[in-house]
């Protein structure tokens, strides 16, 4: 996000130097420059006489001039008049010469080749004392001239630019978007388990801040619509409670063997009217609490044991390693019952239930799942055979259980054969 506008800087900044070089070099105001550093070193040049007039002595950096313009002349005048003179003055500044140190400061250039009109007039400090110097010698044309003060003004300013941008500009970006990181973070927060939770507006730039209010629009639209479904679910689900119920009893007191067929099919339907119910507590009857798996495990499976029993099953128990843990002791039974239920229905005659640390292993010697089916049967009313007389929703019940207490739940293949159902609820 910060490359773009820096491109855009450095892009602004180049061609606007490039046009400013080009077109001052374009320029064209009449010839070359007189070197205005030709005054200075004449200046240094000129010294009083006994009688207070000016003399020249010719200074190592005089003759240098002297050897580098053959055409070199001057006229220095002090604040009283007096003047001197040095080389072929043209006739035409004569004039000018008369009240020369009325002047501080000129370009004077010619039109034409030679160029021998060309002067510089500069007021210097020498040790004569101050003098007012009309100078012809070295010239310098406008391009070089343009490409020093280029190099020396405006190059400094396009590096300072330059600087600027590269510094400055990332940082005032990144400070605005700091919100951004704030949001994000609060975004990754909202899950269908915190419902209620909305991103605040407080820190991001007012750019963003429409977009942050249309999520959180949004979010109260799903929170009210899922709302209303879940009431929705609890109230059918409270209401068929009692016609079933009624409909076990007539169906337990009925003579009739194509009625009392029926009791299996009523029976499903008061475990999947319970599953409802059951996905309809885990957001309202929650209790968190210090909880001891091996005991949780081995009081649900004392209290299917005769069930299992019954029908010819074993079911064996093993602690490997306890850990402390804190969770819903209610909800986390309802997951035990129904991994050992659906191992009964689906697996095999033995089922094992294994503790370890933070973790519940309940495994069958049963035909086993496919790969392919091993996520689908956590899909709610998802069955692994069309004919079972399972609800389908009790491994999603287990999903939504286990999550809620920052865990997973997985599926894989037992080394008989069966299947192993794996809770994990160390949040790793």
């Amino acid at each position: 996000m910060i490359a773009y506008p820096l491109l855009f800087h450095f892009v602004i900044l180049l061609v606007s130097f490039v046009t400013i070089v080009a077109v001052a070099t374009r320029f064209d105001s009449g010839g070359p420059y007189a070197d205005e550093q030709i005054a200075r070193i004449i200046a240094q040049s000129i010294y009083r006489t006994g009688d207070g007039g000016l003399t020249v002595r010719m200074t190592p950096e005089l003759a240098e001039l002297r050897a580098t313009s053959d055409d070199l002349w001057f006229v220095a005048q002090d604040d009283v008049g007096r003047s001197i003179t040095f080389g072929r003055v043209p006739q035409r500044y004569v004039s000018i010469v008369a009240g020369l140190n009325e002047l501080s400061y000129a370009q004077l250039r010619a039109k034409h080749p030679p160029y021998d009109l060309t002067a510089v007039i500069r007021r210097e400090a020498a040790p004569a004392g101050a003098l007012t110097i009309l100078a012809h010698g070295k010239l310098i044309k406008l391009t070089f001239a343009v490409l020093v003060a280029s190099n020396v003004i405006v190059l400094p300013i396009f590096l300072l630019l330059a600087l600027t941008s590269v510094v400055v500009t990332p940082w005032i970006v990144r400070r605005s978007l700091a919100g951004i990181a704030r949001v994000a973070h609060e975004a990754e927060q909202i899950d269908v388990s915190r419902r209620g939770r909305r991103i605040s507006e407080e820190h991001v730039p007012l750019e963003i801040a429409p977009f942050v209010r249309a999520v959180n629009d949004a979010l109260a639209r799903l929170d009210e619509g899922y709302e209303r479904q879940r009431r929705f679910i609890a109230s059918a689900a409270h209401e068929l409670r009692t016609p079933v119920a009624i409909l076990r009893v007539k169906i337990d007191a009925a003579q009739e063997a194509s009625t009392r067929r029926l009791e299996a099919d009523v029976g499903r339907l008061s475990t999947l009217i319970e599953q409802l119910l059951d996905v309809q507590r885990l957001d309202t009857d929650r209790k968190d609490e210090p909880l001891d798996l091996g005991v949780l495990v081995r009081r649900v499976v004392g209290d299917l044991a005769p069930l299992l029993i019954a029908s010819g099953r074993t079911i064996e128990v093993r602690i490997e390693r306890e850990r402390p843990f804190r969770g819903d002791a209610a909800s986390l039974e309802r997951v035990v019952t129904n991994l050992v239920q659906n191992a009964i229905e689906h697996g095999g005659s033995h089922v094992t239930v294994c503790v370890i640390g933070a973790a519940i292993e309940v495994e069958d010697d049963g035909p086993g799942i496919p790969v392919g089916e091993r996520e689908r049967v956590f899909e709610p009313f998802h069955r692994l055979r069309p004919s079972s007389a399972g609800s389908g929703l009790g491994l999603n019940l287990v999903r939504q259980v286990v999550e809620r207490h920052g865990g997973r739940v997985w599926i894989t293949g037992a080394a008989g054969g069966g299947t192993v159902v794996r809770v994990d609820l160390s949040g790793d």
